[in-house]
């Protein structure tokens, strides 16, 4: 299966983390490189906002004590974050929907190397992990990786840089009232030979079993997610070995049909089911998250140019504007319509409250109950309502 690639726009405020402690260095903003693999959901935008005063994270930690209250049984669902386009919004509609959320992951921080994490615009804004903490909701903030898989390669596998990059991570847990961390490494996954790649799954395992049994010793939560294991992909992840080392493995469950791929589905019920198969197989089901898309894709028939994404809203707004059918596909469990512009004919495929109650019952056939979504401001409002089976 093809992953979406996207461009992650570099930021002003970089972090420069070593063993006498934490460093805030200013340096020029520069785009980042796309690259085949990683989901392109998970993207900044090409240019991203200012960062605002208290971006990024210090030594000025927030006092100990200030984690979030455990979360009830009814709260199955964790959200990312994301810290482009609306962000207030976003904040807003995880307070909304508390009662549904035990995990908000705010996407704020990349790791460039072993000691180097960047901080993105207004990462660690004290008032959103204080919002949440009071609505008993817990921050685990997301990292994503901007190293290739040669790159990773050689870190994980070099007993120094590893316990290094363990180390940087650890910092930044600290650096707020963070209640763990989600890694979301992706470009590793997908770059490289295949030869590499299993490099990367015996690296990356050893890796978080070193990680994840520190975070454990300090009361905190270890998440990690993970593209999902089929015939063609994932195979960077050693799924047995996460499972036993994180408190939480997340399958991101889109982009079966992606940016810079031919128009589809984001999601289809036989690869969920393929999917499930394997990873119930292979790590507990308690541990198991699988995210919905809150978005789309709108594909310009045979042109050869990335597609456009969508919001749900933004889906539903143009298909009214258009003047479309909304039409359904029971074979996948997902929505679409077809339009024109000018002579251009366009495909949009997205995801909605029907096509997550269509795919609910996978989850249930495999024992699975924890659910993710992608992303917090994206999504149908109702949404929640099918995780309530309404």
């Amino acid at each position: 299966m093809d992953q979406a690639s996207a461009p992650r726009a570099r930021l002003g405020l970089v972090f420069l983390l070593t063993a006498a402690g934490i460093a805030a260095v200013l340096t020029p903003g520069a785009a980042a490189q796309d690259h085949r693999g990683t989901v392109v959901a998970h993207r900044a935008p090409a240019t991203a906002p200012p960062a605002p005063a208290d971006s990024g994270f210090d030594d000025d930690a927030e006092e100990p004590g200030a984690k979030a209250p455990s979360a009830g049984s009814g709260r199955t669902a964790s959200a990312w974050l994301p810290y482009w386009g609306d962000t207030q919004g976003a904040y807003r509609d995880a307070l909304q929907h508390a009662a549904h959320l035990h995990t908000v992951s705010p996407f704020w921080y990349r790791a460039a190397s072993a000691t180097t994490i960047k901080s993105q615009p207004g990462a660690g804004d004290r008032r959103i992990i204080a919002g949440l903490h009071q609505a008993g909701v817990k921050v685990v903030p997301t990292v994503n990786e901007s190293m290739d898989a040669t790159a990773m390669a050689a870190l994980l596998h070099d007993r120094a840089r590893r316990g290094a990059h363990v180390a940087a991570l650890l910092r930044l847990v600290a650096s707020r009232a963070y209640d763990g961390i989600d890694l979301d490494y992706e470009k590793m996954a997908t770059t490289g030979t295949a030869r590499t790649r299993e490099r990367v799954r015996t690296g990356y395992a050893r890796f978080a079993d070193e990680l994840c049994a520190k975070l454990h010793a300090k009361g905190k939560s270890c998440v990690i997610t993970v593209m999902a294991r089929t015939g063609t992909s994932g195979k960077a992840y050693d799924y047995a070995r996460l499972g036993k080392a994180a408190d939480r493995v997340r399958i991101m469950g889109y982009d079966l049909h992606w940016a810079e791929g031919s128009p589809g589905p984001l999601s289809s019920l036989a690869w969920y089911e393929e999917f499930l198969r394997y990873a119930t197989r292979t790590v507990p089901r308690d541990k198991l998250e699988v995210a919905f898309p809150g978005y789309g894709w709108d594909w310009t028939q045979g042109v050869k140019a990335r597609a456009k994404h969508l919001t749900w809203k933004e889906a539903e707004a143009l298909r009214r504007r258009k003047g479309v059918a909304y039409r359904f596909d029971t074979k996948s469990g997902t929505p679409h319509f077809t339009y024109k512009e000018g002579r251009a004919v366009h495909h949009v495929w997205y995801q909605d409250a029907r096509g997550v109650a269509a795919h609910l019952p996978l989850l249930r056939k495999y024992g699975v109950r924890n659910t993710g979504l992608w992303a917090l401001g994206f999504e149908d409002p109702r949404f929640w309502n099918a995780l309530r089976g309404e």
